[in-house]
């Protein structure tokens, strides 16, 4: 069943919550699965673009990385609340993005990240 961006966000506001109060040391484990394609100490691509600096940075625009259309065209700059909506569902969130990750089941699982990632200087 399609709900489409705006019925998305609807389900996912409850989530933005926790966002606040994630774990970054649980969200540092939660990353492991994301090494094998990106980095987050050094401005360096691999498969995916490097995520050093990703909060507040708009899509798309990392140095060096070759993006699909979707993704440097989403207009999304990268904030809790849309990393949320994305790390949940990539391919819903970014129609057409290359990511092959399906996204994140546990609402805790994208909070904690989050703050790992925020904790990193993201």
């Amino acid at each position: 069943v399609a709900i489409g961006v705006v019925g998305l966000v609807m389900l996912l506001a409850p989530v933005a919550a926790p966002v606040l109060g994630g774990d970054a040391e649980h969200g540092e484990k939660v990353f492991a699965q994301c090494r094998a394609c990106h980095v987050i100490d050094a401005a360096q691509n691999r498969v995916g673009p490097y995520l050093l600096g990703i909060i507040g940075r708009p899509a798309g625009s990392a140095d060096g990385f070759r993006y699909s259309p979707a993704m440097a065209n989403s207009g999304i700059v990268w904030t809790p609340e849309t990393l949320i909506q994305y790390l949940t569902n990539p391919k819903a969130f970014v129609p057409g993005n290359r990511m092959a990750f399906p996204g994140l089941r546990k609402p805790e699982d994208v909070a904690d990240i989050i703050a790992y990632l925020s904790a990193q200087g993201s």
